[in-house]
């Protein structure tokens, strides 16, 4: 049987996000001009670096000829900014004073180079980077201000909530970057060490939170990495960790958590509740910054042979780095680090792939670097980037190659590299095509392991589990001691992910080796529904108090409902609010719904799948239509009209009845309540008074939580609209004499007003 194996990024590509990679496809050069009418543009934005960091309005900014207004621009960085010069790192917000985007994109970082006399290491690395963890896009881009030409910058996409929500799913949860507040130390390191004394407060010099809450949750994963490091495994995405340890560590970049002041990375806290790391910044890759760093309190500054000989083990036992503790000092841990490690040398710097990469991002740029009077370094040394070392300061820039060569030969001769690794081969299923609740066999051939793993999950969005492979002859893996191993696992999705790990006493190995960024997919034989099999069930265009998504936004959403006793394939099935443009949004790969169920899908744009799924459209209150289709034939549809705010439609029955406004929406559930009692939590008690009513009504409630009240008048249009906590009295008196309905929660009551 022939497996596939698919990367993250190329499932991402196929759920149809693809807009913003346009915007970062390294083999192009963006070309951003910004227009600025204060005669003093320079000044402001160095005096609001100085101050509270705000953006400065730009009149406008074009990105490859297409015209923004009104668009927030401010200097970034530490090391790489300065009052001095002219050519700064830039941080474009579009959506800073007005709501826009290009291809889905509102924030620009853009580096300007500095310390990089090659001019590629950013762009390079990431280029890198991307095959084994998540990480931003990057390119290049030609800046103009005022007209005049500033220079080549690197382009690297922003983390943020749009970049949390694309890779892990969400992006309302604990988001932290990872970089010293006050000027970076050795004393003030984003080493998730614990504080022994003292609250969260005390981390707010070293970490910068991106979200509305966190500090808490940040000091008790200091405090598990520092004193509970056995249980590092349930709190942060191990296997990401490796990755960033075993990139940091091959090509020397220490302008990171590896290095002096453990700086340059993101945390985001998935709906697992596993943190998981993001590299930033990686101007200075390639050795561009030789501070190693130690618990002395020294930066211990690297000399270029001692880059190219630094040791896999680098700050092993020391205390100030926990992260390279917990994996150099467990066993299977430093095995998969050193396989990893493996992994991006013989790809990328054994093969020379790096080289081949960094000589066409240089021929790219080329004349773009030539006229660009603002660089920090000569056009001899951009041409030289990969051969010439170059002085910088206190310490020399090494050549790309220059490193890498010699680098190459000392990993390789290391004896963690000559250890002799196990062999993976013939990896399959028992069943190619597996029905949901099946079981499925997998089996690989092993040899010179002493122990092998299968890791498996059934959604891209879930960690992976793993579980002991066998070779005793009751796992289907043929008979004992034949070096086939064998594990079971029970099928319960559309799309089963997996590898294999197998180690001995000294090494070990994945299949695939880009794991568990990389992996094998089974695909489950499910039927696609027909014509009344799933049809669209309820939906809510006007959510202003309603349920809300994973994020806590009040969303547009689009409920189905599954008619029949059958799991049923959702995956490449399209969902439209255009009968002209029937395949506006594409479910992606991995979509079932169950029998005789619901499955809701918001409509809000974002275009995101994760737990819950985002299509690439809003609904109109003001009516329009929902279309559920193959592409070529619809499988239901409905066109509806005005919908008053928090007034869903609905089929009652559920699945065959007709539609019908709702009073209250039932997202994922039931439309046919008997009655307003079913949907009210009996805990909570409501009162409204007096009722008919000519200037006032009185609402009380017994609730210590504040609760949504919405006003509607007869034709479903919003009249009022508030929060209350315990008793309010609402000023009746503007409204046209008439019936309303007064919703409390869940609670609705009619209300006459009678003038």
């Amino acid at each position: 049987m022939q497996l596939k194996i698919i990367s993250f990024i190329i499932v991402f590509i196929l759920c149809g996000k693809v807009s913003a990679q346009n915007f970062y496809d390294p083999s192009t050069i963006q070309k951003i001009e910004i227009q600025f009418t204060q005669p003093n543009w320079d000044y402001q934005l160095d005096t609001a670096k100085a101050g509270t960091e705000g953006y400065i309005m730009a009149a406008s900014v074009t990105i490859n000829g297409t015209y923004f207004d009104s668009v927030g621009v401010k200097y970034k960085g530490n090391s790489s900014y300065n009052p001095t010069y002219t050519k700064n790192p830039l941080h474009i917000e579009l959506d800073g004073f007005k709501n826009q985007s290009y291809l889905g994109v509102k924030d620009i970082k853009l580096g300007n180079g500095y310390a990089d006399p090659s001019m590629i290491r950013e762009v390079l690395a990431y280029d890198i980077l991307k095959n084994y963890m998540h990480c931003p896009q990057a390119n290049f881009a030609k800046v103009y201000v005022n007209g005049a030409y500033f220079g080549v910058y690197s382009n690297a996409e922003s983390i943020g909530k749009s970049f949390n929500a694309n890779h892990y799913f969400s992006s309302n949860n604990t988001a932290i970057k990872c970089n010293p507040i006050v000027n970076p130390s050795t004393n003030t390191k984003c080493n998730l060490k614990y504080f022994t004394t003292g609250d969260s407060s005390n981390y707010f010099n070293f970490y910068e939170l991106k979200s509305n809450y966190g500090w808490n949750q940040l000091r008790a994963l200091c405090d598990t990495m520092t004193n509970y490091q056995s249980k590092a495994s349930s709190n942060i995405d191990i296997d990401r960790v490796i990755w960033m340890l075993a990139f940091n560590n091959v090509i020397v970049n220490l302008d990171s958590y590896s290095g002096a002041f453990c700086q340059n990375y993101y945390l985001y806290k998935d709906h697992t509740n596993h943190y998981n790391p993001t590299i930033w910044d990686l101007n200075m890759s390639f050795g561009g910054f030789p501070f190693l760093g130690n618990s002395n309190s020294s930066l211990a500054q690297l000399s270029i042979t001692n880059m190219q000989q630094m040791p896999i083990n680098i700050h092993a036992t020391d205390v100030y780095w926990p992260l390279i503790n917990i994996i150099n000092n467990n066993s299977q841990y430093k095995k998969m680090l050193v396989a990893h490690m493996r992994t991006i040398t013989n790809e990328y710097i054994a093969s020379n792939l790096y080289v081949t990469r960094a000589q066409q991002f240089q021929t790219l740029i080329d004349t773009s670097v030539l006229s660009d009077n603002n660089k920090f370094y000569s056009y001899s040394n951009f041409q030289n980037g990969l051969t010439q070392n170059v002085s910088v300061g206190s310490y020399s820039v090494p050549g790309i190659s220059n490193l890498m060569s010699s680098r190459l030969s000392y990993l390789q001769g290391t004896t963690d590299f000559n250890y002799s690794t196990p062999t993976i081969t013939a990896v399959s299923a028992s069943n190619s095509s597996p029905a949901i609740n099946s079981t499925v066999s997998i089996s690989a051939n092993v040899v010179n392991t002493n122990t092998v793993y299968l890791g498996y999950r059934t959604h891209t969005q879930d960690k992976f589990t793993r579980v002991l492979m066998y070779d005793d002859g009751a796992h289907n893996d043929g008979v004992a001691s034949d070096n086939i191993y064998g594990a079971n696992i029970t099928i319960t999705s559309g799309e089963t992910e997996y590898y294999i790990y197998a180690e001995n006493t000294n090494a070990g190995i994945f299949s695939p080796e880009r794991a568990e960024h990389e992996f094998y997919v089974l695909q489950t034989t499910l039927a696609q529904p027909t014509l009344g099999q799933v049809v669209i069930n309820e939906f809510l265009a006007a959510n202003n108090f309603g349920q809300t998504d994973e994020n806590g936004k009040h969303e547009d959403w689009i409920e189905l409902y599954n008619n029949t006793n059958s799991v049923l394939n959702l995956s490449g099935l399209y969902l439209s609010d255009d009968y002209t443009n029937p395949t506006k949004y594409t479910f992606p790969n991995n979509t079932i719904i169950q029998p005789n169920s619901f499955f809701a899908i918001w409509a809000d744009e974002d275009n995101v799948n994760g737990t819950t799924l985002h299509c690439n459209f809003k609904l109109l209150d003001s009516g329009e239509e929902i279309m559920l289709s193959s592409g070529t034939t619809v499988l239901d549809s409905v066109r509806f009209g005005f919908q008053g705010a928090d007034i869903s439609i609905g089929r009652c029955p559920d699945g065959t009845g007709s539609f019908g406004s709702t009073t209250i929406p039932t997202y994922n559930t039931n439309n046919c309540a008997v009655g307003i009692k079913e949907l009210t939590n009996e805990s909570i008690h409501i009162n409204i008074f007096p009722n008919p009513t000519s200037q006032s009504i009185t609402v009380q409630t017994n609730s210590e939580e504040e609760l949504p009240v919405l006003i509607i008048n007869s034709l479903g249009g919003e009249v009022y609209k508030e929060t209350i906590k315990g008793i309010k009295t609402i000023n009746t008196s503007t409204f046209s004499q008439g019936v309303y309905f007064v919703r409390v929660s869940n609670t609705v009551t009619k209300l006459i007003v009678n003038h």
